[in-house]
């Protein structure tokens, strides 16, 4: 089976989940976390090499302040209590989104786990917190803009490969399968750019019942699509007639 270098998930249903079962949203995300952990654990083992996850949207702010503090909690005590297993596994953590409004724990939580991590070379888990893609692809066109101004770029030179270049995934290659739990069927502004032929898997479950089974599910529908990435497929090379 041909299995997806890059994997990107929208972590969905976390809410919806402990809902159903008459629980706080917080023992949902908690939940979230576990799965998440799991997850993390199973993709070296699936050939997977890089993984992102979409922990925080930059939207989320909008969410009850209760909430929020919660997700910020849960996000420290992940860093604190996996981040030296991660380590001990060769985890490289990458974080991508915008960290100039985070608050100075958090930002420096992110930057130590970066930080301790930097040279390992297993599994690259990225982590998209306080992260939009407009806001991400707004953020590169300025960095193009500025450096335009500052005579090091012509604005008639700048091709995709600069855009590519100037995103928080810059060195980090397009993700070959995204995936959505809860059953809803979009982004939601995640990855916009990078997934523009990324292979979609939508999956039905909740967020927190999302287990190695699952994504051992995924990787095998992708092993079954052929990626054309706007050419013809291997049918229609052959045939003409069926490219018509």
């Amino acid at each position: 089976m041909t299995s997806p270098a890059h994997v990107a998930i929208i972590m969905d249903g976390n809410g919806r989940w402990a809902k159903a079962r008459g629980l706080p949203r917080v023992a949902g995300h908690r939940a979230g976390v576990e799965a998440l952990r799991n997850v993390v654990r199973a993709a070296p083992d699936l050939g997977i090499n890089v993984l992102t996850v979409y922990a925080f949207s930059s939207e989320n702010w909008s969410r009850p302040k209760s909430e929020v503090s919660d997700l910020m909690g849960l996000l420290k005590l992940f860093i604190r209590r996996d981040l030296a297993e991660l380590h001990r596994h060769g985890v490289r953590v990458r974080v991508i989104g915008d960290r100039e409004s985070l608050q100075p724990d958090i930002r420096g939580l992110l930057e130590e786990a970066e930080t301790l991590t930097v040279d390992n070379g297993g599994l690259t888990l990225v982590i998209a917190f306080n992260y939009g893609s407009r806001d991400e692809i707004v953020r590169a066109a300025r960095k193009l803009a500025e450096a335009a101004l500052r005579g090091e770029i012509l604005p008639h030179h700048i091709e995709a490969e600069n855009v590519a270049g100037a995103l928080d995934t810059a060195g980090i290659p397009d993700p070959d399968l995204v995936i959505r739990t809860s059953g809803e069927l979009r982004l939601s502004n995640f990855l916009l750019w990078q997934a523009a032929y990324s292979e979609l898997v939508f999956v039905p479950c909740y967020w927190p019942d999302f287990s190695r089974e699952h994504l051992a599910d995924a990787l095998r529908d992708f092993a079954g699509r052929e990626r054309r990435f706007g050419g013809l497929s291997s049918e229609e090379a052959v045939s003409p007639a069926l490219a018509r």
